[in-house]
Formats: C-alpha cells, structure tokens, sequence
C-alpha cells in the first residue's frame, strides 16, 4: 500500500513511518512531497495521507499523528504506548505527557535533517534504527514496571 505525507520529514513523519511498516503495513511504500501537493498526489496514487492537516491520519485533540495511527489500526502494544508519549512530547509544542525522552528525541531528529542526507527516504533509512532502539528501550520500562 502507498502513504503520503510532506517532504522534509521530521519527529512524527519518521515515526509514523516506522510504526506503519512494523504494526500495519510492512510492504508500506512511503512518498513525500510538498505539503500542499499531498492531497493531490493521494488521489493520484491511491495513496494514504498522513500527518497533514485535516486527513483522519493527523493530529487531533491535541495528540500526534502517531497517536493517531494507534487509533485507528487498534495497536495494543504497551511499548508502542509509551514511544507515543516519547514521539508526541518532541513533536506537540504542548506536551501532554512530560517524558524525559522527549527533548532528545527532537534534538536527534534536528541532527538528521542537519546531516543532509539524500532525501527523505534515506532519513528514513537512517534513523529508524532510532526507533527500532526506543521501542526496545520502552519494552524494558514496560517489563519493569510489570515486575
């Protein structure tokens, strides 16, 4: 399936795409474009549009895009709960859930862009690994909490 969003991806549009290729989608093909073109382009490409403002796939009531995703697609992992609060809190001005994460998971993000890799494909690429690493980090709270 194909999914569409901005170009010039950051927090939430690296998020996003992770979360869809590991809970929802792992065929997903992601395209990026200019913000005013994703619209256009979805319907062209039969396309999902994500993290754009007024599509089901966006912010809403003050949460993220990602949030959103976990919504819509019913993921119940408790890991992924906690990355949302991560990913929310370095990408909502108004933070609604204060993780300590949070600062730096923005501040990597803004390293990415900075390194001025390719595309947005290859961010993508590249920082993933971010995720894959968080997601790990919040399945060891999450076991510890439990026990």
């Amino acid at each position: 399936m194909k999914w569409i969003t901005r170009e010039k991806v950051k927090v939430d549009r690296v998020a996003c795409p992770w979360l869809i290729k590991k809970f929802v989608d792992q065929d997903a093909e992601f395209i990026f474009v200019p913000g005013d073109k994703v619209m256009e382009m979805a319907e062209r490409e039969k396309a999902i549009p994500f993290d754009v403002p007024g599509v089901e796939l966006g912010h809403h009531e003050g949460k993220c895009s990602f949030e959103a995703i976990i919504a819509k697609y019913g993921i119940k992992d408790p890991a992924v709960h906690l990355l949302a609060e991560i990913v929310h809190g370095a990408d909502v001005k108004q933070d609604l859930y204060g993780r300590p994460e949070a600062p730096g998971l923005e501040a990597i993000a803004e390293g990415f862009r900075a390194l001025n890799l390719k595309d947005d494909h290859e961010i993508l690429e590249k920082e993933f690994i971010v995720y894959d690493a968080l997601y790990a980090y919040c399945n060891e709270i999450i076991r510890r909490e439990q026990k």
